[in-house]
């Protein structure tokens, strides 16, 4: 081994050999351990013989893409200074482009002696590299012929939120099933292309852990919010385990059209609090890696999963952006879907939109070419920071799901929300020159009752997790038409695929970014489980055999159409502001017989119908003289006369009945319309001059 180099981090291969460079401030010693082919056998432990400020390194002469290895620290072991340095436990590389496996549980992998008095001070001197996955060398280069981003614009974006192994576990063709190839597979593409969404957004795919409690109960951690490598796919994805797998996913799917968004985990790891394992971070430097409580022996807990990665670490932090750039440059993702967002902004004096993170991902030539989605909450003090995120952050809008799920269940009240939802939720939005399109609005999600199971369960059922029903959330305003769970009762199912296509084609009206949940499309049912975050099986899987393909039909009508309308897609906000057009204003709210909205119509807690004509924005019409206004009749109440405002030159024509979903398109001939029950009409002005 000689010197080397400091940078880049990780192990490179530069043709002739490879280059290991590892960060830590506290570290005395650090080794680099090399495994035989099937990483069983440790077979030279050498000392990386330079350290360059906080990075040790060193270069192996004659090394191949393939070596199998992994570090151990040697440092001081002062769990109350916050130190907890054990050189007899094998760490992953941080910077490790592919893993072997997962680690196997066992006391071994624990820096301290389980069992012992005052455990985690403790000191335990097992060997822990018989548990551990090894990292692997690896030259991520890669042919990618004519690839090219599809760059679809914001406001044309559909996000199709989708877990690699639950959509394709079950689909009869989309091979090898539970992979990255059958995500991109003939079969999945058609899907896809088909439905009309945009971009494809994946549950974490990081390297992660299967969590100890969960593998003591028979379960796992299918979600994978519990990351262990932020540079290596996970190894449950790979066929063959080749990491140029997941690059002909991408590949093909930007073939299709299609955007790939990842669901990062760069707020807290899989190494738990001081009673976790020593697996990676905290073996290398637990003071630099996490943020500490003023007694060092403990973790500040911000992401309620036992710890928090500080980002306030230059040395983290540049962790952190190299991952996000290997994952754009080396692997041509399109966009990234932060979890727990808030905690990568707090800072010692609370959240701040101008804290490090985000001025270094504003700042940065490649990440600011990409789509960036928060999720704008964690538990943390302050924690709930929704419409707070700095251009050009997009945002998970949960008033938008609450607030539509509200309306169409008949709670009292709930036109006013209603109204802010259906124009970009403004009041969060628009300010700092946000568009509209920064509200990301979704009805479903991975976390939470999918579509079917809102209509479908008035209560969660999530005994199959092991925890008594305890867990996920109580309040999710669903409602279960009358009986709880699957039936066989015509009525029953009826009205609940009524409400569905309600919910849907409310989604696909509103201003903003539209998301679905995988499955949702075909009616895909958890069996009313609402926190599937352990359940790798039939109650996550997608079951493509009981798809109900006329909701995919009208699904996929209803996105052909918000494509087919851009005033539905304006970035500008719509406040009833006069166009410049015509000097008639954008946006016009009206009751069922035609008159404009009054405060005491906002007022009535009985109100149950929204009457809402939009037009563009400003400027000239979008598009030529086709259609220049969109009239919309939200009635979650009984069947409803409704006037249908002045059309002046053009003709109204109604273009979708949620109620009536074969519908064809069909003139208005008078001057109002019955708007059937619990249903969405939508009339296109066209031909107006």
């Amino acid at each position: 081994m000689t010197a080397g180099r400091p940078a880049p981090l990780g192990a490179t291969f530069d043709g002739d050999g490879v280059n290991f460079a590892v960060f830590s401030e506290n570290a005395t010693r650090m080794q680099l351990c090399l495994f035989t082919p099937d990483g069983q056998t440790e077979t030279d432990r050498l000392d990386l013989p330079e350290r360059d400020g906080d990075v040790w390194h060193g270069y192996v002469s004659g090394m191949r893409p393939g070596q199998r290895y992994g570090l151990r620290a040697h440092g001081p072991y002062r769990p109350d200074e916050g130190h907890r340095f054990n050189h007899h436990k094998l760490l992953i590389d941080p910077y490790a482009k592919r893993l072997t496996g997962h680690p196997a549980w066992n006391d071994a992998l624990m820096g301290y002696t389980v069992g012992a008095k005052q455990q985690d001070l403790s000191f335990d001197t097992r060997d822990s590299a018989p548990y551990m996955p090894k990292s692997v060398v690896e030259d991520p280069a890669f042919t990618w012929g004519g690839d090219t981003r599809p760059e679809v614009l914001t406001e044309e974006a559909v996000i199709y939120e989708a877990h690699v192994k639950g959509l394709t576990r079950l689909h009869p063709k989309a091979e090898p099933p539970g992979t990255f190839l059958a995500m991109a597979s003939d079969p999945m593409l058609e899907h896809y292309t088909k439905l009309g969404v945009t971009s494809i957004e994946l549950l974490p795919i990081q390297a992660f852990v299967n969590d100890g409690f969960l593998e003591e109960k028979g379960l796992t951690n299918y979600w994978g919010y519990q990351t262990l490598g932020y540079f290596a796919p996970d190894p449950r994805y790979l066929s063959e385990g080749k990491i140029n797998e997941f690059q002909q996913m991408v590949a093909r799917l930007h073939s299709a059209g299609l955007e790939v968004i990842l669901d990062v985990v760069y707020n807290h790891t899989c190494e738990g609090n001081e009673m976790g394992p020593t697996l990676a971070f905290r073996g290398l430097d637990n003071a630099a890696y996490y943020r500490l409580a003023d007694d060092r022996r403990y973790y500040i807990n911000d992401t309620g999963t036992g710890n928090t990665l500080n980002v306030d670490n230059p040395m983290v932090l540049r962790m952190v952006m190299d991952s996000l750039r290997y994952w754009v440059q080396e692997m041509h993702v399109d966009g990234f879907r932060f979890d727990l967002c808030s905690t990568l902004g707090r800072t010692d004096t609370g959240f701040d939109r101008g804290a490090a993170f985000f001025d270094a991902i504003r700042q940065d030539p490649v990440l600011t070419q990409v789509k960036l989605i928060a999720e704008p909450w964690d538990i943390g003090p302050g924690g709930y920071q929704l419409g707070a995120f700095p251009p050009p952050f997009l945002e998970w809008n949960d008033k938008y799901r609450d607030g539509v799920r509200r309306f169409w269940r008949r709670d009292p009240g709930r036109a006013p929300d209603l109204a802010e939802r259906l124009t970009g939720s403004a009041t969060q939005f628009d300010h700092s020159g946000r568009p509209a399109t920064a509200s990301v609005n979704f009805l479903t999600a991975h976390d939470g009752f999918v579509l079917h199971d809102i209509v479908s369960y008035n209560e969660k059922h999530n005994e199959a997790n092991g925890e008594d029903n305890r867990d996920g959330h109580s309040n999710n305003y669903s409602d279960n038409m009358g009986v709880e769970g699957e039936t066989s009762d015509k009525r029953v199912n009826e009205d609940r695929a009524r409400r569905k296509r309600a919910l849907m084609t409310t989604l696909f009206l509103s201003q903003g970014t539209p998301m679905i949940l995988a499955g949702d499309e075909i009616g895909n049912s958890q069996m009313g489980n609402n926190n599937a975050y352990a359940q790798d099986s039939e109650i996550s899987w997608i079951d493509w055999s009981r798809a109900d393909e006329d909701f995919l039909r009208f699904v996929q009508r209803i996105i052909a159409f918000r494509k087919d309308q851009p005033i539905l897609r304006q970035k500008r906000f719509l406040h009833s502001r006069e166009r410049m057009i015509d000097g008639m204003e954008d946006l016009f709210w009206r009751r069922p017989d035609g008159k404009p909205m009054e405060p005491s119509d906002w007022n009535d807690p009985g109100l149950q119908t929204l009457c809402v004509e939009m037009r563009t924005a400003s400027g000239t019409p979008p598009y030529g003289a086709t259609a220049t206004a969109i009239f919309a009749v939200f009635n979650a109440g009984d069947a409803i006369e409704v006037a249908i405002p002045d059309p002046g030159t053009g003709t109204w024509s109604k273009h979708i009945d949620s109620a009536d979903p074969e519908g064809e398109i069909a003139p208005v001939e008078n001057g109002s319309i019955e708007v059937g029950r619990e249903s969405v009409s939508v009339f296109v002005l066209e031909g107006e001059e």
